[in-house]
């Protein structure tokens, strides 16, 4: 059976003239129907939440719609949302933390990380069939979640100054004291002992804030994808979605065939890979799952496009994946594009790039990425994470 997808973005507020972050979320989530839409720890930050779905047509149509739905409302208030890892124009202050008692019992126990949260990433969903294949398939799929960085690769500014980053969001980040690569562990059971561990040592309050790269959700069947920045094309959400779907099938397939260990257990120099991705994005070098080894951004994904396309085929992702990577390659990373419109103009040209390709528009003369054939949207309800679940990027 195929599994299904699910996405959570997040998308920063700014004032449309200044193209300022601004404390306005709870005035834009006012002009929305609450359903599909929530709050983050930030007063700057919107988080939208897709249906299900079995088809990449379907999540391309759901998330494209969202957009335009915020757009519509945020521009009644003089807004703009945009969808990125950071955004250029920011101030620091530790007054803009969302009225709700758990995040400020965060602000108040991690103090600058809290108040430098103004960062926004996409999160996806992709089915498994049980609690304890989703943690042996961390395992399996962890080495391949630095590519899925680097094609997000979307916040090269940061308070005005060019971080020399592509993903600048992962440097703030992986400060948090569970963020970055997960461990091994044989089965859900260890899994739930670790978390629990975190919990006792008093560095964690909750199992909501176990912020590692991949992780089991823990009110849904599913296994979820947290190292990617927000994007500013929705196409490259839908690509992510597509590889990390195709990885957590190929991987639960090889655990049903599987005879003895499928992981040889080494997982510290993940961190090294996703600090290569942070850094390079697609315009550099990243490690290679295979061999651990430097090679192209180019390289490493085409390779890895090879590796998942029975996976790929299987899902009936094929055509629209390939097609959508390719053209991703051809454009570079929203990183290299934000970054080349701030180098010819200025950083508010940067800006208004992003909110542009976050409605779905594309500068005149540049290629348009290749969208999904439009389908029906399928599914009918949310991943909902409910009261007690965690907020995605706090």
């Amino acid at each position: 059976m195929t599994p299904r997808l699910g996405a959570e973005e997040e998308f920063h507020v700014l004032d449309v003239e200044s193209g300022h972050l601004v404390p306005r979320a709870a005035e834009l989530l006012g002009r929305l129907r609450r359903p599909g839409f929530t709050e983050e720890l930030q007063r700057t930050v919107v988080e939208s939440n897709s249906a299900v779905h079995t088809t990449l047509d379907g999540l391309y149509t759901d998330l494209a719609s969202t957009r335009r739905r915020l757009d519509a409302a945020a521009s009644t208030l003089g807004l703009a949302v945009v969808a990125a890892g950071t955004v250029p124009l920011a101030r620091i202050g530790p007054r803009n933390v969302t009225a709700d008692a758990r995040y400020q019992h965060m602000a108040d126990d991690y103090r600058l990380v809290a108040d430098e949260q103004l960062i926004c990433s996409a999160q996806i969903h992709a089915d498994v069939p049980d609690r304890d294949t989703a943690v042996r398939a961390m395992c399996l799929v962890s080495p391949w979640l630095p590519p899925l960085l680097a094609l997000s690769g979307s916040s090269p500014f940061w308070l005005g100054a060019d971080t020399g980053y592509a993903s600048w969001r992962t440097m703030l980040w992986q400060r948090w004291p569970t963020a970055g690569p997960v461990g091994c562990h044989p089965d859900a059971a260890a899994y739930d002992r670790s978390v629990a561990e975190l919990i006792g040592s008093g560095v964690i309050s909750d199992a909501g804030m176990v912020y590692h790269d991949v992780r089991p959700s823990a009110h849904q069947g599913t296994l979820e994808l947290r190292i990617c920045d927000a994007c500013p094309r929705v196409e490259t959400v839908v690509l992510v979605a597509g590889l990390f779907r195709a990885l957590v099938r190929d991987a639960c397939e090889r655990l049903e065939r599987a005879d003895g260990p499928l992981c040889d257990g080494r997982h510290d120099w993940l961190r090294a890979a996703t600090w290569r991705a942070a850094r390079s994005g697609l315009e550099g070098q990243l490690v290679d799952p295979v061999d651990r080894c430097a090679a192209p951004a180019r390289t490493v994904l085409t390779r890895m496009l090879a590796r998942l396309r029975p996976a790929l085929e299987a899902s009936g992702d094929w055509d629209t994946v390939h097609g959508l990577l390719e053209e991703a390659l051809a454009a570079g990373s929203a990183a290299h594009r934000l970054r080349r419109a701030a180098q010819a103009d200025d950083l508010l040209a940067s800006i208004d790039l992003m909110a542009a390709e976050t409605r779905g528009e594309r500068p005149a003369g540049r290629p348009r990425a290749r969208r999904p054939r439009h389908l029906t949207a399928v599914g009918a309800h949310a991943y909902d994470r409910g009261p007690t679940a965690p907020a995605p990027s706090a």
